[in-house]
């Protein structure tokens, strides 16, 4: 095997490495928060050296970006990409909202979406951590004002709609969620979160198109 073949294989199995000890570290962070998170307890946790942790992430900050990098590509992939592929207009903005509560849910986030847990404890520490989760949360509410404006475009919503108001109104319903189901350990949390979003929808839509979609008010997810 060559010299150059050899570093090759290297650093492909140190990007898997890294790529495993990520997706572990991303959902402990959940589980424990960010701030929880040490290169001590990841290496503890993975049954790893401290000193080969260190090897790939140089410092705690690094290694919560890292993760937070991982979590906002997975969230791309999960849950924006597939609602894209699905028709414009209201049928993409609830495309969005649904995958974003089968995301908060996912198996693999056993504390729940991961800028969500980071916003609540990092809302008060300055620093380049908060400023990426704040900006992930700027582009989510973007994506929503902007799937709004797509079905105002469509004629599904009212010509008037404040979008922006929009997406702070579905990120306040994401938020009551999550607040819910983690918190309360409501077992109607789901349920109560699809009755809100659908109360906005309804206040959401532009005449014409409830009239001439009535299906619109009767998504699959509500049929009995």
């Amino acid at each position: 095997m060559s010299r150059s073949s050899a570093r090759a294989r290297a650093a492909s199995k140190g990007a898997e490495t890294r790529e495993t000890i990520l997706a572990h570290a991303l959902g402990l962070a959940t589980r424990i928060g960010f701030e929880g998170l040490t290169i001590g307890r990841l290496a503890e946790d993975l049954r790893m050296s401290k000193s080969g942790l260190f090897a790939h992430f140089r410092s705690k900050e690094a290694l919560q970006l890292d993760i937070l990098r991982m979590a906002g590509a997975r969230m791309v992939e999960t849950v924006v990409k597939p609602a894209l592929s699905v028709p414009r207009g209201e049928p993409r903005v609830r495309a969005l909202f649904e995958r974003w509560l089968a995301w908060e849910q996912s198996p693999s986030l056993p504390g729940g979406c991961p800028f969500m847990a980071a916003s609540f404890e990092l809302d008060d520490r300055p620093g380049p951590v908060r400023d990426f989760v704040v900006q992930n949360l700027r582009d989510w509410m973007d994506t929503l004002a902007g799937a709004a404006r797509i079905a105002v475009n469509e004629g599904h919503f009212r010509a008037d709609l404040d979008c922006e108001q929009f997406a702070h109104d579905c990120q306040g319903i994401g938020l009551a969620f999550v607040h819910a189901s983690r918190l309360m350990r409501d077992p109607k949390a789901r349920a109560r979160a699809a009755r809100a979003f659908e109360a906005l929808l309804d206040a959401c839509r532009a005449p014409g198109y409830a009239i001439s979609h009535p299906s619109a008010a009767a998504p699959s997810g509500r049929r009995r």
